[in-house]
This record gives C-alpha cells, sequence and structure tokens, in this order.
C-alpha cells in the first residue's frame, strides 16, 4: 500500500483560457441581444407612425435597427443575467468534453 497523497486541486479540470472565455463572453452577449431583441419586437408592433411626430415609413424601416441596439445597450448595461447563464454552461460543457 502507498502513502501517495493526491491534492484535490489536481482532480480539478484545467480552467479556460482567457481568449476563449472572452469569445464565450461575446457569444453569450450577442445570444441575450437576439433574445432580448425579438422579446422586444411586440412592443414595437402596431404603433402608429403617422402623425405630426411620426416617422411615417421611414420609421417603420428602421425600427428593426432601433430595437437591435436598444437590446445590445440592454446588455451592456447588465442585461437580464442570460448570457452568464449561457457563459456558465459552456463552461461546463467544455470541462465534460475534457
Amino acid at each position: 500500500m502507498s502513502d501517495l497523497t493526491v491534492s484535490p486541486a489536481l482532480l480539478q479540470p484545467a480552467p479556460a483560457p482567457p481568449a476563449a472565455t472572452a469569445r464565450m463572453r461575446e457569444t453569450a452577449a450577442a445570444f441575450e441581444a437576439s433574445f432580448l431583441a425579438q422579446m422586444l419586437k411586440p412592443m414595437f408592433e402596431g404603433l402608429s407612425t403617422d402623425g405630426p411626430f411620426g416617422g411615417g415609413e421611414a420609421e417603420a424601416t428602421w425600427r428593426g435597427f432601433m430595437i437591435d441596439a436598444m437590446a445590445g445597450q440592454t446588455v451592456k448595461a447588465g442585461g437580464i443575467g442570460l448570457a452568464d447563464q449561457v457563459v456558465s454552461q459552456m463552461l461546463r460543457m467544455q470541462e465534460q468534453s475534457q
């Protein structure tokens, strides 16, 4: 019988390289922004673009870009936590594949 002891730290999977984690964070943030844009889209459906302060056809044409920008800014401001969950799951999946 051997008296060798193995440190628990040695049994833990190696952390993902910082570059890979940064790419995961970018991907997760883009996913959260896309999700938020899809959630915001119905809020603007049926909005009238006529009237003295309406933008007419141009407003309707560019509304999608505005919604995407709003979703992106929401993510930059901290988002709803979806990106954090996605990154966590991606790291878990990466650990399981090693």
